[in-house]
């Protein structure tokens, strides 16, 4: 296994070179990529897919939903900015892996999963493996979590029609929310919204990816 840890972080490496023209990062934090080297991504997979759990590439877990290809979860992670002490809130839980990587890096985590089934096996996952300052619940991601803002830092793991004003709103003055933006099927972005200490907002396009959609479950019902 730790070989293929190794060779999972050389090809995020790889990846950051790649790509670092558009995202005008060089390499990731050390810290960041300790969080992936220790965070067990096998635990994360399904059964029959774990001997894939350490590739980078994105896998499916079911319910029509995937865990992100680690070098994302890593990206997503370093544009964070993530500090010790900070509470981080993220939106679109699915087996827990990004979870689980932030809560290495941060103070508290909460977790939100529209898919009940999913939250559920990411609860009782977190549990089994000892990551105590992660809160799992179940719950429409547009609307955020307000029981516990404002959070330091907002990551989206699910592709929305639109930057939600909810999440921007539960953003702490001076944090960061990474959200993938665009229609299912059609051109996504990666965008990185920045709430300086003044509360104006600045946001730009990182790269193209592309993400199962964030489902909201108001219009759904609607």
């Amino acid at each position: 296994m730790k070989k293929a840890v190794k060779q999972m972080l050389r090809e995020i490496n790889r990846d950051v070179e790649y790509t670092r023209s558009m995202t005008g990062l060089d390499k990731f934090k050390d810290e960041v990529m300790t969080a992936l080297s220790k965070v067990p991504r096998d635990a994360f997979v399904p059964e029959h897919l774990k001997y894939m759990a350490f590739e980078n590439s994105p896998l499916p877990i079911g319910h029509g939903q995937t865990i992100s290809q680690p070098y994302i979860v890593a990206l997503m992670t370093e544009l964070l900015d993530i500090e010790p002490d900070h509470v981080i809130l993220e939106i679109g839980t699915g087996s827990g892996y990004q979870s689980a990587v932030l809560s290495m890096l941060c103070r508290q985590v909460y977790t939100m999963e529209l898919i009940k089934e999913l939250s559920i096996s990411a609860k009782n996952r977190f549990k089994e493996l000892h990551y105590d300052n992660i809160q799992a619940f179940s719950g429409n991601g547009y609307e955020g979590y307000p029981e516990h803002e404002p959070y330091d830092g907002i990551i989206v793991t699910a592709a929305a029609s639109h930057i939600p004003e909810t999440l921007v709103s539960q953003l702490k003055p001076g944090g960061k929310l990474v959200i993938p933006v665009g229609l299912s099927g059609m051109h996504q972005e990666l965008m990185l919204l920045h709430k300086d200490p003044d509360e104006k907002i600045q946001v730009r396009s990182i790269l193209g990816v592309v993400f199962v959609p964030l489902i909201d479950e108001s219009v759904k019902q609607s």
